[in-house]
């Protein structure tokens, strides 16, 4: 069995087709999946999906990419963590590839999220892009690894994924890993321990190969698991059996 450890089933496209992307996903072995939430605005929907299916969760968080959202605060956040499907906080973090200029606001809401997530002690997911070194070194200063939690979509180089380890963090791997030309990244998932690889859809996007360019679903998440299982030399069974237990090890604790 897989689990989509990051996905947005709210987002058009799948929310007006739940009930086949939930089919979609038994049929492929899919257990679980992990609606993450962007912003506060939409997080009620959800958390409507998570009250209302027994096999997907939800988090509470603000993407970086959201600069005109109202911030959201720490008490804000953790207050609304905690409903029992809510699992984690974020996702959250810096990117400074589709943003530039003073991003000060990113770092600061980034922190904030780190705080609400030790306060709250749900685990963390962290969006990095073209921002590693800044996105390591406020993890190291808000000590974010005494809560934990995930570098979602990971594409960034396997020092970074060895630091991000370094303080307790998992690596969660996405459609982009099928892709040809993901050599980088194709090293960081052969190369770091099976103990701590999560995957993900990151739905509606990133679509793996062979369905790149359409739109993604957890039941996809299969197609990460069979790259991960080739690159290792080992049996998809053995990534299906490993991933699933770090994302309950790493989500389920606090249920």
């Amino acid at each position: 069995m897989f689990i989509d450890s990051h996905c947005h089933l709210n987002f058009p496209g799948l929310v007006e087709n739940i009930d086949s992307i939930l089919a979609n996903m038994r049929a492929n072995e899919v257990s679980h999946a992990l609606c993450v939430s962007v912003d506060l605005a939409s997080f009620p929907h959800v958390l409507e999906l998570a009250e209302g299916h027994d096999n997907l969760y939800a988090s509470v968080g603000v993407h970086p990419d959201y600069e005109l959202e109202t911030e959201p605060t720490q008490v804000e956040l953790v207050r609304l963590a905690q409903h029992p499907k809510v699992i984690a906080i974020g996702e959250t973090g810096l990117d400074y590839y589709r943003l530039t200029g003073n991003l000060e606001w990113q770092r600061a809401r980034f922190r904030t999220h780190i705080r609400a997530a030790k306060e709250c002690g749900k685990p963390i997911i962290i969006h990095t892009r073209s921002a590693a070194e800044d996105t390591l070194r406020i993890m190291v200063e808000e000590e974010a690894g005494k809560i934990g939690g995930v570098m979602h979509c990971f594409t960034e180089n396997l020092e970074v994924a060895r630091g991000a380890i370094e303080l307790g963090f998992y690596i969660s791997f996405s459609g982009i890993l099928t892709f040809k030309n993901a050599t980088v990244i194709k090293e960081v998932a052969r190369s770091i321990p099976l103990e701590r690889i999560l995957i993900e859809t990151d739905a509606p996007y990133l679509a793996p190969t062979p369905y790149r360019g359409k739109t993604n679903q957890p039941a996809y998440v299969k197609h990460v698991a069979e790259e991960i299982a080739k690159l290792r030399n080992i049996m998809l069974e053995e990534v299906g059996n490993a991933t699933s237990r770090n994302f309950n090890r790493l989500f389920m604790k606090q249920v």
